[in-house]
């Protein structure tokens, strides 16, 4: 037997899992991030050393929980968060806490306040240091204001004027490696810090929802996926890199030269939005989900299984993260009265996130000229049978789950498998190692009813809000 090890470092947790050539999960840990900080609007960062310090925990129960021989393992794909900012002094080290991906501050160039900052880089790019020794990382992980990254062939600028705008210089930034390119090797010392086999190479794999889309198994024109994070986004497969496309961006893919076509309107703190929810709730339910052997998502699920499509009138709009450019808006709850109850706005919030969903990638494939016959749904979320259904009503099209759903666990899995000459190509990796689970058919019904939620009142429904939440936020902010 042969295995591969899959990282996938999220806004929320760190999960890890080890793979056989088949795709099969031989075992997995997973353990949550401490709570970023965040003082105010503008501000999130991941505390102390959190993200190194909750990938040593994992790999070691990871590694305490395989019994194979760590000696045929035969590589591992790191993926982490997108979109953040690491700041790091010569030795490696951090010189500042991560910045994630929801500080507003990443919406501009570095700009020189961190003192003792050697590097600027990435979530993978400083675990691969810690991992490796070595200052590479994915060039696939570079989206946001990073450096003059070169799209088109995946490489800094050679242009020393270019980095100007960024207040960087070349030597700031790492060496960039294509996804499946070996990054380095397991140190002596990362392997007493994290049980991992010293000498193990690691490989580069991409951004976590690149990875994720690997992992889900978008090979084709006839499947959209929407992954289901702290960040929901929709994504189709792409063949260029392009900067005039109104409704969606290109996201540099773990395939190496090519893209993901990702919806311009995706949905911040999305997921998160259900665990705020969860834990609105309070300790009653908790209590109560003991009591049956059960968990507060179960209970839940089955209280908005009751509920009808719709939610009686229901209406969330899941503004729990504004975007930079429109600080104001806020997440609404609209339509509430006296017959509604948890259930309902659990599925309401369910609801929001597929109809949310619906309109930007509407907006992207109809600016693509292409429709998707089903879509894939990717993420925790998608263990939800309701959830499922949902997606299915409200897009009219057939949804479906994989076997496994950390799918980025499995897309660095993939990259490895590739890297390492296991696999020829990326099309018959997929094919080995992505497996269905199975899928939900719409009901025709349900569709006719949130076409009309959609059309006469979702699709809308924000152009009304911001006025009254300008003055909310003039007076509050």
């Amino acid at each position: 037997m042969k295995y591969i090890i899959g990282v996938d470092g999220g806004t929320q947790s760190t999960k890890i899992g080890i793979y056989d050539l088949e795709g099969n999960l031989i075992c997995e840990e997973k353990q949550k991030l401490r709570p970023l900080y965040i003082p105010d609007a503008d501000t999130a960062e991941h505390p102390d050393d959190d993200l190194w310090e909750s990938l040593k925990s994992v790999s070691k129960g990871l590694m305490e929980k395989f019994d194979g021989d760590p000696h045929e393992i035969i590589g591992i794909g790191l993926g982490s968060i997108r979109c953040c900012r690491v700041y790091l002094k010569k030795d490696g080290t951090l010189a500042y806490p991560v910045i994630n991906w929801m500080d507003k501050r990443l919406s501009k160039p570095y700009q020189k306040d961190i003192p003792k900052t050697a590097y600027i880089t990435t979530t993978t790019g400083y675990l691969t240091h810690r991992l490796t020794g070595e200052f590479k990382d994915t060039a696939a992980n570079y989206e946001g204001v990073y450096g003059p990254l070169d799209r088109i062939n995946w490489k800094w600028s050679d242009i020393p004027s270019d980095y100007e705008d960024y207040n960087l210089t070349r030597n700031m930034l790492f060496d960039l490696a294509l996804p499946g390119e070996q990054l380095g090797n397991i140190t002596k010392k990362a392997s007493v810090a994290t049980g991992l086999p010293e000498g193990c190479p690691v490989y580069a794999t991409a951004n976590d929802k690149a990875a994720e889309a690997l992992g889900a198994g978008i090979h084709n024109k006839d499947s959209v996926l929407v992954s289901l994070g702290t960040y929901i986004g929709g994504m189709v497969e792409g063949d260029k890199y392009t900067e005039t496309a109104e409704h969606y961006w290109s996201n540099l893919a773990a395939i190496p030269y090519q893209y993901l076509y990702e919806t311009s309107n995706g949905i911040r703190r999305g997921m998160w939005s259900i665990t705020w929810f969860k834990e609105l709730i309070g300790k009653e339910l908790e209590e109560t989900a003991a009591r049956k052997g059960s968990t507060v998502e179960d209970l839940l699920e089955e209280e908005a299984r009751e509920v009808p499509p719709g939610s009686e009138g229901l209406i969330t709009v899941g503004e729990f993260l504004a975007p930079n450019s429109l600080p104001y808006r806020k997440a609404l709850f609209i339509g509430l009265d006296g017959r509604h109850k948890r259930g309902h706005m659990y599925r309401s919030i369910m609801e929001s996130i597929a109809m949310t969903m619906k309109i930007s990638v509407d907006e992207m494939c109809g600016e693509l000229k292409e429709y998707p016959k089903q879509l894939i749904v990717s993420g925790g979320g998608s263990n939800s049978d309701l959830f499922m259904q949902i997606f299915a009503d409200v897009f009219g099209i057939k949804s479906v789950r994989n076997v496994i759903n950390n799918a980025a666990g499995i897309g660095a899995a993939i990259n490895v498998a590739v890297g390492a000459g296991y696999y020829p190509d990326y099309k018959t990796a997929v094919e080995k190692m992505v497996k269905i689970k199975d899928s939900f058919e719409p009901n025709p019904e349900h569709h006719k009813l949130y076409e009309k939620v959609v059309d006469q009142v979702y699709s809308e429904i924000k152009d009304y809000a911001d006025p009254i939440n300008q003055k909310i936020y003039s007076i509050f902010g």
